[in-house]
């Protein structure tokens, strides 16, 4: 394309150059039209771009399309319950709350109600104004010395690296006004968590930031000494989130400055990539008693552990080895495979992992089981923005909700999916002077406390609707899910629920028996599941199921 081009551009200044004899003042075109001309001959010349190569100048519209297309789609194109991963009414409904504005709806639902998946709560005639006075939720089970009294809603992990200084300073203030906890994320504990003195969860990553040694490892003296801190109040040990499980923490050079450099004890200039696992225990029994080692550690305090639901036999056999050694976690954070994170492979974030629900049910059916559960928490989290999406949760066995892309909502943050790139229009995912400098922490702080206040609240209705007292009360049956345009079912009917103490003697129920069967509290890898029978390449062939 480069001879059109250049006869294009002979056309162009023959034009000025005529019209500028013409008319003097036409000869300032020229100061337009030779940059242009320069900007075409790199274009035509280079070959890492085939689009500006074949389109010199004009091609640039292309990838300035490109870039906003996000925005223009937002704003222009996508109805209320368009917009992925969170759509139009419920980021609203996030703005609406946190700002202290009109949140109701106008003129009914925009929901197909008569679509597959859609979901609604039981309402009660034996309806109640629901209690103005939030219940909260104590954690910690018989080996904690210092129990924690939780909010039904909390700020789930997110790291500071991953979010501006401002942007955690907000939250933090939210929390601590609101009287909500506030998870770091794995990045460790900073300033800016511990300065306007929120209630802190401090999460232990496989990178062990604020408890690593200098060769990366896990330190226990360096863990008791920010475990010791006040502020903090709970601990949890991260063996995969929603997002990546079984990838490791991501953050990109970018975004590593001094501050966060010293912080986690790693170099600048490079991507921090943390390990996909652990290297200070090795298998279940090692993970129960790790557990109890940071709870020892930290004078007493909560201590659990956060995890994506991946092979069933792998929880299994947590609990087997919780059975075993009578030592059990305070609480157990469940993240489905559509929590979200500043940054990830998209193969992870789309394709592993399982949904929160089905996550849920399997924990709470886990613990159940192996007659653990009145000594262990379960918080819920992954893409939970309404207080329907927080029942939802409880009723499929959570004790306690965590949200983290609805906490940046209520920030400000629009959704421009530019968490990795480090360049965030409004200051919550950037570590940018500039871009942060946008971030009022004042207001946004109060904007974060009014978001969860009101979507507590709004929970507290919904409860109300359904004549229930506590949120304790919510069981599968309360809500629906619609399986065709003619079928709909409850919970209760969908999931399988074990009673107390069901996997503790034999037999087994049916879908749990190769999960009993093939898990040990020696390993987290399943013992080999399947025989052939049949003819080998044969498609028809099936799998007999054997304890091996």
């Amino acid at each position: 394309m480069l001879l059109p081009f250049l006869l294009i551009s002979l056309g162009v200044f023959a034009a000025v150059g005529l019209a500028s004899l013409a008319w003097a003042p036409a000869a300032w075109l020229f100061v337009l039209v030779v940059p242009l001309f320069v900007l075409g001959m790199w274009d035509a010349l280079q070959t890492r771009k085939a689009v500006l190569r074949n389109f010199p100048v004009i091609g640039h519209f292309r990838y300035l399309f490109e870039m906003i297309r996000p925005e223009i789609n937002q704003y222009f194109v996508e109805s209320e319950t368009d917009g992925r991963p969170i759509d139009r009414e419920r980021r609203s409904i996030v703005y609406q709350r946190a700002k202290g504005v009109l949140d109701t709806l106008p003129f009914g639902t925009l929901r197909e109600v008569y679509d597959p998946g859609y979901e609604w709560l039981d309402h009660s005639l034996a309806a109640h104004h629901g209690s103005v006075v939030e219940p909260r939720i104590t954690i910690g089970g018989p080996d904690c010395k210092q129990p924690y009294s939780a909010s039904l809603l909390n700020i789930s992990a997110m790291s500071y690296g991953s979010l501006s200084g401002a942007a955690i300073r907000a939250l933090n203030g939210g929390a601590k006004a609101g009287g909500f906890f506030h998870n770091t994320g794995e990045g460790g504990v900073s300033p800016h968590h511990l300065g306007p003195g929120g209630d802190i969860c401090y999460q232990v990553g496989t990178g062990y930031f604020g408890s690593r040694g200098a060769d990366g490892t896990f330190d226990p003296d360096a863990f008791a000494r920010t475990a010791s801190q006040p502020a903090i109040k709970l601990i949890e040990l991260k063996l995969s989130q929603g997002a990546k499980p079984g990838h490791g923490g991501i953050l990109p050079a970018a975004k590593i400055t001094d501050e966060i450099s010293a912080i986690r004890g790693v170099p600048k200039g490079a991507d921090v990539l943390s390990p996909p696992s652990h290297s200070a225990f090795d298998g279940p029994r090692g993970l129960v008693r790790f557990i109890a080692r940071l709870r020892d550690l930290s004078g007493g305090k909560p201590v659990g552990f956060k995890l994506c639901v991946g092979h069933p036999a792998e929880f299994v056999a947590i609990c087997k080895a919780m059975v075993e050694t009578n030592i059990t976690p305070d609480f157990i954070s469940v993240d489905g495979g559509e929590g979200g994170t500043g940054a990830a492979p998209l193969e992870f974030s789309n394709s592993v992992g399982s949904p929160l629900t089905d996550g849920l049910v399997l924990v709470h059916n886990a613990l159940v089981g192996f007659g653990l559960r009145e000594r262990i928490k379960i918080i819920a989290s992954g893409k939970v923005i309404t207080a329907f999406q927080m029942a939802q949760r409880l009723a499929a066995g959570a004790d306690i909700i965590n949200s983290a892309r609805g906490f940046m909502l209520s920030l400000g943050c629009i959704q421009a999916r530019r968490c990795n790139s480090n360049h965030c229009p409004v200051g919550v995912a950037t570590q940018d002077p500039g871009l942060e400098r946008g971030l009022v922490v004042a207001d946004k702080q109060v904007r974060v406390e009014r978001w969860h206040r009101e979507t507590v609240e709004a929970l507290c209705e919904l409860l109300g609707a359904a004549g229930i007292e506590h949120p304790d009360h919510l069981r599968p049956h309360h809500i629906h899910r619609r399986l065709s345009h003619d079928r709909h079912a409850t919970y209760a009917e969908i999931y399988e629920w074990l009673e107390p103490g069901q996997l503790l003697k034999s037999p087994h129920p049916e879908r749990w028996a190769t999960w009993m069967a093939t898990s040990s509290a020696d390993s987290f890898v399943p013992a080999p599941i399947g025989t052939w029978k049949g003819k080998e390449g044969d498609p028809e062939a099936e799998i007999e199921l054997a304890a091996n």
